[in-house]
Order: C-alpha cells, then sequence, then structure tokens
C-alpha cells in the first residue's frame, strides 16, 4: 500500500514537473508587439470603455489585456476591441500597431471619437484577414495602401468621416468578401476595378456622395449575394448586367437619381428577397416579369415617375413569399387597391398617393398587417371599424382624404401605437382614440369638437398633434402623465383657460404650440425647466404678463408672442412700469 502511494506521488511530481517544463517552453509577449499595443494606449486621450487600463504588465499575451490575443512565439494576432453604448475612446489609431506584423484580425469600432487619419504603416500588416474601423470619427482618404493587404476577406470602414474617391487600389483584394465603406463622406465614382473582386459576397457603399453611373463590371461580381449602393447621387439607368446576379439576395438602390425603365431582365435575380428602387426618377411600367421573383418578400417601388396600371394579372399568380410593399407616390392610377394586395397575408402596405377612391379596402388577411399607409388618397367612408380587426397592427396612416366618419365611433385594435388621420373630414370627439399604448396621434386638421380628454398614469404619448379642429374647454391638469410628451400641438382650436404649470415637467418636450385660442393668464415659469425646447407658440391668445426671461422662452423670435393681450419682456418690448405694478398686485 505504501508503494502504491509512493507511486502515485512519484507520477504526480513528473506530471508536474513536465507541465511546468511545457509552460516555461511558451514564451510570453513579444516586446516588439507590446510596445506597439503601448504606442496605441499612449495615442488615446480618454477611455470610458475601461478596456485600456487592463492593458498593465509585461504579458500582453496572458490574457489580462483585453481585446489582445497571441499565437505562437508570444506575437500578437488578434486586436478586438469594440464598444457597444454609451461609451467611447478619444485619440487616434497610433502609426505603432503596423508593426504588429502577426496581426490577423484588427477589430477597433463603435468608439465614436478615435479620429485622425488610417496611419501609412497599416500597409505592412500582410497577414491581416479582417480589418474593422466601423463607427469612429477617421477621417481624410481612405489609403490606397490598403490595396497590398491581399489576404484581407473583411474590409469594414462604415460610419466615419472618410472623404475622396475610392481608390482604385482596393480592386487588388482578391480574397476580399466583405466591403463596407458606407456611412461616410466619399465623392465621385465607383472605380471599375470593383469588378475583378470575384469573390465578394457584400458590397454596401450606402450613405455617401457618390455619382456618376453604376458601373456595368458590378455585374461581373457572380458571389454577390448583398448590394447596397442607398442614399448617394448615382445616376443613369439601372444596369442591365446586375440582373445577372442570380445569388443577389438584397438589391438597394433607393434615394438616388436614377432614371430610365425597370430591366425586365429583373426576372433572373431568382435569389432576390429585398428589393428596394425608391427615390429616383425611374419612368415607364412595373415590368412584368417581377411577377417571377419566388423569393422576393420586401418590394419598395415608392416615388419615381413610374406609370400605368399594376400587371394585377400576372402578380396574383406570382410573387408567392410577398409580405411588404410599397407603391407609394409613383404615377399610378389604380383606383383600388389590387386584390392581390387585398387577399395576401402582408406585413406591411403603403399605397400612399396611388389615386386611390371610394371605402377602404377590405383585406381579407387584416391580422398579419403591422403598418399601413393609405394616405394622400381619395378615400371617403369605412373608417369606423376598417381598423379593428388588425391584431397585429402598430402604424396607420390614412391623412389627407376625403374620410368623413364620427371620431368617437372608430374601433382600434389594442396594440396601436401611431395613428395619422389629418387632415380628412372627421368630427365628434375625442373620447376613444386615446389608448394607453399610443405614441403619436395626429388627428390635425379636421373638424373635431368636444374637450381635450384626461390622461391616465402610464400612458406612452410621445406625439400629439390636434391643430386645427374645433376642441374647446380648458388643458386638463392630467396632462402631466404624458411624461413622454415631445411634441404638443393644440394650435388653432377654441381652447381656454391657463396654460397649466404642469407642463413644465416634459423633459424631453421640443415642440409646443398653444397657438390661436384663447388662453388667458400667464406664461408659467415652470416652461424654463423645458430645456429640450426648440419650437413654441403662444401667439394670438389672450396672454398678459411678463414673458419668464432665461432660456429656452427669451430666445424664441417674437412671432412666437405676438398678437396676445399684453405679454411683454425679452424677446418683446420692456414690460411698463405701470405693468409692472399690476403684475405685483
Amino acid at each position: 500500500m505504501q508503494f502504491v502511494m509512493w507511486l502515485v506521488l512519484v507520477v504526480m511530481m513528473l506530471t508536474f514537473l513536465k507541465s511546468a517544463s511545457s509552460q516555461s517552453e511558451i514564451p510570453g509577449c513579444s516586446p516588439a508587439d507590446r510596445a506597439a499595443l503601448l504606442g496605441f494606449k499612449a495615442g488615446i486621450a480618454k477611455d470610458t470603455t475601461g478596456f485600456l487600463s487592463t492593458w498593465s504588465g509585461d504579458d500582453c499575451c496572458s490574457g489580462g489585456w483585453e481585446g489582445v490575443e497571441c499565437g505562437q512565439g508570444g506575437r500578437v494576432n488578434r486586436l478586438m476591441l469594440q464598444s457597444h453604448g454609451g461609451v467611447l475612446m478619444k485619440g487616434v489609431l497610433s502609426p505603432s500597431l503596423g508593426t504588429l506584423h502577426f496581426l490577423e484580425i484588427m477589430v477597433i469600432s463603435g468608439m465614436r471619437r478615435i479620429a485622425g487619419r488610417i496611419p501609412d504603416s497599416f500597409s505592412g500588416l500582410t497577414r491581416l484577414t479582417q480589418l474593422v474601423l466601423d463607427d469612429n470619427s477617421l477621417q481624410g482618404a481612405i489609403p490606397s495602401s490598403l490595396g497590398k493587404l491581399r489576404n484581407l476577406q473583411i474590409l469594414s470602414l462604415s460610419g466615419n468621416r472618410f472623404n475622396g474617391q475610392i481608390p482604385p487600389a482596393l480592386g487588388n483584394l482578391r480574397n476580399l468578401l466583405q466591403l463596407n465603406l458606407a456611412k461616410n463622406l466619399l465623392t465621385g465614382s465607383i472605380p471599375q476595378a470593383v469588378g475583378n473582386l470575384r469573390s465578394l459576397h457584400s458590397l454596401d457603399l450606402s450613405f455617401n456622395m457618390l455619382s456618376g453611373s453604376i458601373p456595368d463590371s458590378l455585374g461581373q461580381l457572380q458571389n454577390l449575394t448583398y448590394l447596397v449602393l442607398t442614399r448617394n447621387q448615382f445616376s443613369g439607368q439601372i444596369p442591365v448586367s446586375l440582373c445577372s446576379l442570380v445569388r443577389l439576395s438584397e438589391l438597394s438602390l433607393d434615394q438616388n437619381r436614377l432614371v430610365g425603365r425597370i430591366p425586365a431582365q429583373i426576372r433572373n435575380m431568382k435569389s432576390v428577397s429585398v428589393l428596394r428602387l425608391g427615390f429616383n426618377k425611374l419612368t415607364g411600367q412595373i415590368p412584368e416579369s417581377m411577377a417571377e421573383l419566388h423569393s422576393l418578400w420586401n418590394l419598395n417601388l415608392s416615388r419615381n415617375l413610374l406609370t400605368g396600371s399594376l400587371p394585377d394579372a400576372a402578380f396574383a399568380k406570382g410573387l408567392p413569399s410577398i409580405l411588404s410593399i410599397d407603391l407609394s407616390y409613383n404615377d399610378l392610377d389604380l383606383g383600388a387597391v389590387p386584390s392581390w394586395i387585398r387577399n395576401r397575408q402582408l406585413s406591411d402596405v403603403h399605397l400612399a398617393g396611388c389615386k386611390l377612391r371610394g371605402a377602404l379596402p377590405n383585406f381579407t388577411k387584416p391580422d398579419s398587417l403591422a403598418t399601413l399607409d393609405l394616405s394622400d388618397n381619395y378615400f371617403t367612408s369605412g373608417i369606423s371599424s376598417f381598423l379593428a380587426n388588425m391584431a397585429s397592427l402598430r402604424t396607420a396612416k390614412i391623412s389627407n382624404n376625403l374620410i368623413k366618419a364620427d371620431v368617437s365611433t372608430l374601433r382600434l385594435p389594442g396594440q396601436i401605437s401611431a395613428l395619422d388621420l389629418h387632415s380628412n373630414r372627421l368630427f365628434g370627439s375625442l373620447s376613444r382614440i386615446l389608448s394607453r399604448y399610443m405614441e403619436v396621434v395626429d388627428v390635425s386638421n379636421n373638424q373635431i369638437s368636444g374637450r381635450i380628454p384626461e390622461f391616465v398614469v402610464g400612458m406612452k404619448l410621445k406625439v400629439l398633434n390636434l391643430a386645427s379642429n374645433k376642441i374647446s374647454g380648458h388643458i386638463p391638469d392630467s396632462v402631466s402623465n404624458l411624461a413622454k410628451l415631445e411634441k404638443f400641438d393644440i394650435s388653432r382650436n377654441q381652447i381656454t383657460g391657463t396654460i397649466p404649470a404642469s407642463l413644465g415637467s416634459f423633459v424631453q418636450l421640443h415642440w409646443l404650440d398653444l397657438s390661436i385660442n384663447g388662453l388667458t393668464g400667464r406664461i408659467p415659469d415652470s416652461l424654463l425647466g423645458v430645456k429640450a425646447l426648440r419650437h413654441a407658440s403662444f401667439r394670438a391668445n389672450r396672454l398678459c404678463g411678463k414673458i419668464p426671461q432665461g432660456k429656452p422662452l427669451n430666445i424664441f423670435p417674437p412671432v412666437a408672442y405676438a398678437h396676445n393681450l399684453c405679454l411683454c419682456g425679452k424677446p418683446l418690448p420692456p414690460c411698463k412700469s405701470k405693468m409692472k405694478r399690476k403684475m405685483g398686485h
């Protein structure tokens, strides 16, 4: 027994010695790499992430240095610093990072206030496969020298302030899978050399100031699944070559200056599920061949110059996956909502400005609808129970029609959060329209009467626009229960009484319009506490007394206080001494 115990102890000792020996063979952090990291740390003047506070001690490979990982020989191969939320770093990218010659992945994103240029030394990071510098404040031109990083698979520089042109040298990155330069200040055209990136899966150049035509060479990127050129200044026609991208899942060319017709060859894009061509100057009819896009679930052709009727017969048989459709603000004359839209289980229907007439349509599967926009048409009736069965509805816009109805008979689904019925012919009282879950209500420019209803604790209203109606009575004191209110507009009504001091409790309020009513008394000093206020109007009431002196009230223009009984003080003329004595009494 003692021999066995002795043998166990010997084995344990040998195991310990072997382990200690193997540990001693693993080198610590390379001194050169440690110096490079500390050079980056020295270039950061402020760090609220707390990451760099962990960068202490001799061994940067021990696991204690946040965001740093090492490979063989104690060489740093990964630097990953990602921030989410309100934390940030302020400083610059140190050129010393370019001496991390074994680095394979560099991610420094979401720091918001890392500024300056990308150092030229980064061209020496030849092992790099991922360079992600999103959501900082980097500026200047994108260095052409990044074209030397031949192993790069991901290059993402979105959400910065880069300007100038896209360097053609990026076309040398033949292994690149993802190129994201969105949300910068880039100008010029897309280089033809981008067509050399035959391995590319994702290209996002959205939210820049790029111009010129979309190059035909993009049609050579046969592995592309994601192409987003939204919100630039591209002109010319949609290249037919893009229709050969059979693997493409999303094509977003919206918010540009594209002209001409939608190519009939679009039928070849069999994999496309998201197609956004809105906010351009496209003309002609919507091609019948679009019905053959069997994977398409999101179609946005809004705000173009498309004409004629829809290919209803083809669309009724095709588009089996469609869930979201936006045809708003073209020159389409639909007359009625097509049956292939009314009879489908859709989540989003946007048909604003489509010259629709008569009674509101009967959706046969209303429970799936989440957003609905039928604004700027010629509907006249049918609103009372129209929304009642739309159990998933969150947003409804039926503004600027000819609907005549008693708003107090309106039946709303329980979870609706935004309702826009402005500029119709609605009448009656607001007694049933303001539910606990409502965040946005706009019933302005109607013929609604009665009083402003009481507001209960816990209401989520952010926007309440009752302007240009026939509402009378006082502003209820319970308005103080609208703790999240951002916009309050009751102008052009017949409201009387005083302005409640409780309006001063709205810390998020940025728009307040009480103009053209019959309000009396003084403007309460409590409104000086609404620091977020950017627009206010008290004009054309019967208010009197000194305007509260202080921001924001005394920085609004005089017109905001004009045509009252006896308001005075900045920005109006000073109060007279007689007036002061009267106000004192």
